[in-house]
């Protein structure tokens, strides 16, 4: 009896299979409601880093192209190509690291999908609650992507998922076909593979930027892909595809075809504006100032910590020493020690005057960053952090963080979401808008049309 031989359907076809059987009236009601919730918090850190220099380079460089599909540039209220929009507002929404974080084989911060696919959807005039899918459908696919295989391992910066799920996200947006969405999966696969090296040593303003030129390559794939193009096929089991040069083997587990996405019940999001591994022990830092410790009672101090923080925010000389914003937020050392210093971590704790602070610095030199394989081993179930502290006077002193705040096992409320976008608004919004703008987003599934969801800032 000859043999049957079954050709096996390509990881781009399984996406797209997915992608395509998704339907808002299958939505929970749990996952609408927090997308809603990524919103507000996305347009939070948009608005937190409205003073930046990196918003007024972004804005400015990308409110010189216009065209039919429009969207605004966040706070400006000037509509730019759709896809120049995306670029800016994403760029504003990572700025501060304030916004929402995944933790697998690989790391991602799903909501960076939230202002490109936002500016897609008011480019092509769709609803709320097609936005909600979209985003819902982008947390899956990229957090599923980032169960699959680590790019970090291999040198890889995880925004190079972010041009699949972009893709994903536009796909119900801009109504493509599943032909074309595999297509625009090889486009956005073939050439936006993006270095780990904007997230090592010294950092650049460009850490803030990365995810945004991502998607909006995304969203560029999906353009062409609607247009007839074709992209290279199979774009992840190729002889020279994404497993072979990029990931390598890829443990893909899709839910089933119609199964309504829900990774982002599995997100967290951030109470403080610092690297996610090092939301615990700022955490235990702030509850250590509470209880009245101060840093000159400190002798030295050691964090223990899991494997991945110890690797990208605990381990390089630079973490030490940091001569930026960007450096500073990605430092293990500097996050702790000001957190406990101050009793509190803000956008303020990475200014020049606090990380060039001379004390501080000093005070640097007393902390050791030590991994212990018991975190190592529960990650990423658990972010632990264990600060211990020898004091001058002989005593010793130990907090520990297993689930920081924000975590699903330790969520936030909405009030909590509502209080981060009211603080970081404050400045920037009269009271009236900034309680106006909770309504809108939390109305969001009701929504026929999305022109004027961003606030507009005088």
């Amino acid at each position: 009896m000859p043999e049957t031989l079954t050709k096996q359907i390509s990881k781009a076809k399984e996406i797209a299979s997915y992608v395509l059987s998704q339907k808002k009236e299958s939505l929970s009601k749990e996952v609408i409601h927090e997308v809603k919730r990524r919103i507000i918090d996305s347009l939070a850190c948009a608005i937190g880093a409205y003073d930046s220099k990196v918003c007024k380079i972004v804005l400015k460089a990308c409110s010189k192209i216009k065209g039919k599909y429009k969207a605004p540039l966040f706070g400006k209220g000037k509509e730019v190509f759709y896809e120049e929009a995306a670029f800016a507002n994403g760029a504003l929404v990572r700025y501060l690291d304030f916004n929402d974080t995944y933790l697998s084989l690989e790391p991602a911060h799903p909501s960076d999908n939230i202002a490109p696919l936002l500016a897609c959807a008011q480019a092509y005039g769709k609803s709320g609650l097609d936005l909600i899918l979209a985003i819902a459908i982008a947390y899956e696919i990229q957090c599923q992507l980032c169960d699959g295989a680590s790019l970090r391992a291999k040198g890889i910066d995880h925004v190079t998922y972010g041009a699949f799920s972009t893709a994903c996200g536009a796909t119900v947006l801009m109504d493509l076909d599943e032909e074309q969405l595999e297509n625009a999966l090889g486009i956005a696969g073939v050439c936006n593979i993006a270095t780990r090296q904007t997230r090592v040593g010294e950092m650049s303003m460009w850490k803030a930027c990365a995810f945004a030129n991502a998607a909006r390559q995304g969203l560029f794939a999906a353009r062409l892909a609607k247009e007839g193009m074709t992209g290279p096929a199979p774009i992840f089991e190729g002889t020279k595809g994404f497993e072979t040069l990029v990931s390598g083997p890829m443990n893909l587990k899709l839910p089933n075809i119609g199964e309504p996405p829900k990774k982002i019940l599995e997100t967290y999001i951030k109470p403080y504006p610092v690297e996610y591994h090092a939301q615990s022990a700022v955490e235990a830092a702030i509850k250590l100032n509470k209880e009245g410790l101060k840093i000159d009672q400190v002798q030295e101090m050691t964090v223990y910590t899991h494997g991945a923080s110890y690797q990208i925010i605990g381990s390089e000389p630079e973490k030490w020493r940091p001569t930026s914003k960007e450096t500073a937020d990605h430092s293990l050392p500097y996050c702790t020690a000001i957190a406990l210093r101050d009793g509190n971590v803000t956008d303020e704790s990475f200014h020049k005057k606090n990380y060039k602070d001379s004390n501080l610095l000093k005070f640097l030199k007393k902390i050791k960053v030590v991994e212990d394989q018991r975190y190592t081993s529960d990650y990423p179930k658990s972010f632990g952090n264990r600060l211990e502290i020898n004091l001058f006077d002989g005593k010793k002193i130990i907090k520990e963080v297993l689930h920081p705040f924000g975590h699903p096992r330790n969520p936030m409320k909405d009030e909590d979401v509502f209080s981060k976008w009211r603080t970081l608004a404050g400045p920037h919004l009269g009271q009236n808008n900034i309680e106006e703008q909770i309504e809108k987003v939390m109305m969001l599934e009701h929504q026929k049309g999305l022109s004027t969801l961003m606030p507009e800032v005088s």
